[in-house]
């Protein structure tokens, strides 16, 4: 497998790419022609070095320059001595610019093409440049049935830039799209590839800059940004020998109603596998013998909000939430709790709570698409056809931070370009990941005093220690199997 290069975490829309593509080519005198050959063999390259036996390609070249793309590619392998079946989804003589001469060129070098045909797909490798980035509505099609048979080969399969079918913003795929196992990309990573469907359709991601100066990226603004290791290195430095538990804060865990103690501990023994200080979990009564079952959680039984107020005057941050419930009892410590003005994480039934009555405060918002949903006021199929937008409006309703989980979560706050997440994996779709986010947030907030920058490297560590867990398989992977991950990811140097 090819090694990922190292690349700038700015992700961006498809409309931000083609300025950078403008900017290297009028503002820096970068030939868009050299542009789309480097473009070519940094596919060859990928592809070869995830597949060094295959032997034989079949590209599939459409209109545009991801079809020029696809002839550069076509002929610098018959160059190095592969055998080349060329597909051409469009007449080639109706290409325009670069792409006409890509093909010329791949011509002149002694290839030919042929129309579409299942025989032209008895190949090694399948090669996807058909369309790039500009495409926003569903294939139709020969293109259509030419991508459903590449997908149904049953062989390996790359992707020039994009996945044909993906949108580059969104990862919307509206019809038939690729569903790749490499994908080559470049100039700048798109939004599309970390949203909606994207992760699923794009595989192994190798982005090449292609060389182009770094100047092309002044001034250009970014959509999106990655999560890295940097900012868990920035939330967590290293402690000084004369540390103490009283200098990394003391985190109340709110929740645990009835029948739900479960989710209070996790978030609980999550604050503390990150390294908070102290740890108390403030519950109802009926749910204080499970929390006990970890020692090192203090435990507080919880009948009416005084017993909340006493809580509160030791802690630094609240994770309010976590099996909370709706009942009046709820609804009693969560005015409570809201009332306080702490900074705090709210999850789980509180977020559904502030849903019904909405206000804005110092806090960490960590819904999941349903309670986004729930609290915009919308379906959560409207919530994940546009993530970034949901995640936006749910910062300026609510203020605060925002963290809206799922596949790709992402962290929204208030002037700053959202981050998103590419860790984390399936088997995390399962009761109480949640909950130990939410702990993870309250945790290192209370060691670094930064709300925003805790979520950010709470949803780092989080997606880090769940694909550590998984190594022994997704499927039938708990909650609290990332407890000691979680340990190692925060000490990480």
């Amino acid at each position: 497998m090819p090694a990922m290069e190292t690349r700038p975490a700015s992700l961006y829309t498809a409309q931000q790419v083609r300025e950078l593509d403008r900017r290297a080519i009028e503002d820096f005198g970068v030939p868009g022609y050299e542009l789309m050959t480097r473009a070519g063999h940094a596919t060859l390259n990928s592809l070869r070095a995830m597949w060094p036996a295959a032997r034989s390609l079949c590209v599939l070249c459409g209109p545009g320059n991801n079809g020029g793309d696809g002839y550069v590619v076509a002929r610098v392998a018959r160059a190095q001595g592969l055998r080349v079946n060329v597909v051409a989804l469009v007449d080639p003589q109706s290409l325009q610019g670069d792409a006409r001469k890509a093909y010329d060129d791949f011509a002149q070098a002694g290839g030919e093409h042929q129309p579409f045909s299942a025989a032209a797909l008895e190949a090694d490798v399948l090669v996807d440049a058909v369309f790039g980035t500009g495409l926003t509505r569903a294939i139709e099609g020969e293109a259509a049935d030419a991508l459903a048979a590449l997908n149904a080969a049953g062989r390996p399969v790359v992707a020039v830039d994009i996945p044909s079918g993906l949108h580059a913003d969104t990862g919307a795929a509206p019809g038939v799209a690729v569903r790749a196992d490499l994908t080559s990309t470049f100039i700048g990573r798109k939004l599309g590839f970390y949203l909606g469907e994207g992760p699923e359709l794009t595989g192994h991601l190798v982005f090449d800059a292609l060389g182009v100066p770094k100047a092309t990226y002044d001034g250009v603004p970014v959509s999106a940004e990655l999560l890295a290791e940097d900012a868990v290195r920035q939330a967590l430095p290293r402690r000084p020998r004369a540390a103490h538990k009283g200098l990394y804060g003391h985190v109340l865990v709110v929740g645990g109603g009835p029948g739900m103690p479960g989710a209070a501990r996790l978030a609980g023994e999550a604050a503390l596998r990150c390294g908070a200080g102290l740890v108390t979990v403030a519950t109802h009564p009926s749910s204080l013998a499970v929390i006990a079952g970890r020692p090192e959680l203090m435990g507080r039984a919880v009948t009416d909000a005084g017993d909340v107020s006493d809580a509160l005057q030791r802690a630094s941050v609240v994770a309010l939430g976590p099996g909370l419930g709706q009942s009046a009892w709820a609804k009693q410590v969560w005015r409570t709790v809201l009332a306080s003005g702490h900074p705090m994480v709210v999850d789980a039934d509180a977020l559904n709570l502030l849903a019904a009555e909405p206000a804005t405060g110092n806090w960490v918002l960590t819904p999941h698409p349903g309670e986004a949903a729930r609290l915009l006021g919308v379906s959560s199929a409207e919530v994940q056809a546009d993530r970034l937008s949901a995640a936006r409006e749910l910062q300026q309703r609510f203020g605060g931070t925002v963290v809206l989980k799922g596949a790709g979560s992402i962290v929204q706050s208030a002037g700053h370009a959202p981050y998103i997440c590419d860790r984390g994996n399936p088997g995390m779709a399962v009761a109480g990941m949640g909950d130990v986010l939410t702990g993870l947030v309250a945790g290192i907030a209370a060691q670094c005093g930064d709300l925003e920058l805790a979520a950010r490297a709470a949803v780092f560590v989080h997606a880090q220690a769940g694909d550590l867990a998984a190594r022994k398989g997704e499927r039938g992977l708990l909650a609290g199997d990332l407890m000691d991950q979680v340990r190692a990811c925060v000490n990480s140097e």
